[in-house]
């Protein structure tokens, strides 16, 4: 007699009772290996590895124990799939077809001890197709009802789970207001009022080393997420529209008013300015190979800006007088941004900053300074244009294009004004 190895999948939506010594997984095993035991006269045999996904949904493939017996069925290790019901493989029409197509391709039989039918046969596959058609409206209805009775306790104003804000603790599904916490919410929102920039807020933060409940630096996308959640003054949202919360605000409301009115109105400011002209981040720092100045310029061409730093010798004299003429913009300012941020990291460069500025900053220590170069990096990106071109003026003496090289100068006091900044100090630079 041919022996048919029996492998038992077993699923459960939730981790809810798995902790339990026999839990919904355990029933499910043990009616499907009874259910084997009363096939042994057929030649089955039951496989030893266990096959429960618990905490998983139905409504997906994406389950770690799913994808090993696949991996079995493929490697030729089983022969009969045993499920307490269909439900518990998939809920999802299109996915059970897909696994139908695979244990047809391995000659594997799907068994439901609960449901009897043979998938080998085309009243078979109507069957299962109807009962799969129940279990995925099921789980649709399910999904409805959930969000449902989500949107109704948002309605309330109660808190529906997740990540709770910096400044509240999460007790028996409520916020209360954790105030070491939100102290610091307080000072964050004050702070921003009177700097009146998120990224200059942020490389204060940072340079303080100011971390959220989670021990992650509060950063300029953390910052504007803070400063942007109505949670802070009471308000529960649920798809855009508000609810007055259960829990209570720790931001006073004419506090929050103020900051939504900066941040409507600073980013139209700063962009209305970078509008106007486009930035040149080396103008009056870049010089060709012999020395001459180099001058932003720029044309037009089918719609679209094209920019260059022009040698003052081809404007004077042509360009056959000069071995660079012209070089693109946006390349040579990539290749010196890209070069400072390697040298602010360099420790050449950090000792010479920390031995200029200890002469201003008492108590001032080497790893300070690496830390607060290590922390402004990752926030070039989010820099403004201008605000570029202001902190490479300022770290920048000079750039020199070569014919196959560029060299770059920086400004060690430039630099050291800089961690002066960072830290939220301002540094006094003697003339020497």
């Amino acid at each position: 007699m041919q022996k048919l190895r029996c492998a038992v999948y077993t699923r459960k939506s939730t981790e809810e009772g798995l902790e339990m010594e026999f839990n919904s997984l355990d029933a499910q095993r043990e009616s499907c290996e009874a259910y084997v035991a009363s096939q042994r006269a057929e030649g089955w045999l039951l496989v030893p590895d266990r096959y429960d996904d618990g905490g998983f949904s139905g409504g997906t493939l994406d389950r770690p124990a799913l994808k090993r017996l696949l991996a079995d069925i493929t490697a030729g290790k089983v022969d009969i799939v045993v499920v307490y019901k269909i439900d518990r493989l998939s809920r999802s029409l299109m996915d059970f077809s897909r696994l139908v197509e695979v244990f047809d391709q391995h000659k594997v039989t799907f068994v439901s001890v609960t449901q009897s039918f043979n998938t080998t046969t085309s009243m078979g596959r109507l069957t299962l197709n109807i009962l799969l058609s129940f279990a995925q409206f099921e789980r649709e209805v399910i999904g409805e009802r959930i969000r449902d009775k989500f949107a109704a306790s948002r309605r309330r104003g109660m808190w529906m789970g997740g990540w709770a804000p910096l400044g509240y603790e999460v007790n028996d599904r409520k916020l209360l207001v954790n105030e070491a916490d939100a102290k610091l919410v307080r000072s964050i929102f004050q702070r921003f009022l009177k700097v009146g920039s998120a990224t200059t807020l942020a490389w204060q933060l940072i340079a303080e080393n100011i971390r959220n409940k989670y021990g992650k630096l509060i950063d300029k996308g953390m910052l504007y997420k803070m400063l942007s959640n109505p949670v802070y003054v009471g308000i529960a949202m649920h798809k855009g529209v508000s609810y007055p919360g259960e829990h209570v605000g720790i931001i006073d409301r004419k506090t929050w008013d103020k900051v939504q009115a900066q941040f409507r109105e600073s980013p139209r400011k700063r962009a209305a300015g970078t509008r106007g002209q486009t930035p040149a981040l080396l103008k009056g720092i870049i010089y060709g190979p012999t020395g001459i100045a180099m001058s932003p310029t720029h044309t037009r061409k089918n719609g679209r800006l094209y920019r260059y730093y022009l040698s003052q010798t081809v404007l004077k004299q042509g360009a056959g007088d000069c071995p660079v003429a012209r070089v693109p913009a946006a390349e040579i300012e990539k290749i010196v941004i890209d070069q400072v941020r390697l040298l602010l990291l360099s420790p050449e460069i950090i000792v010479q900053t920390w031995r200029n500025a200890r002469k201003s900053i008492k108590g001032l220590t080497e790893s300070e300074v690496r830390s607060s170069l290590l922390a402004f990096e990752p926030l070039w990106n989010e820099l403004f244009p201008a605000e570029q071109a202001r902190i490479i003026e300022l770290l920048v003496e000079r750039v020199d294009v070569q014919t196959d090289s560029v060299d770059i100068k920086l400004r060690i006091a430039g630099v050291t004004s800089l961690i002066g900044e960072l830290a939220g100090n301002s540094i006094r630079q003697d003339a020497a």
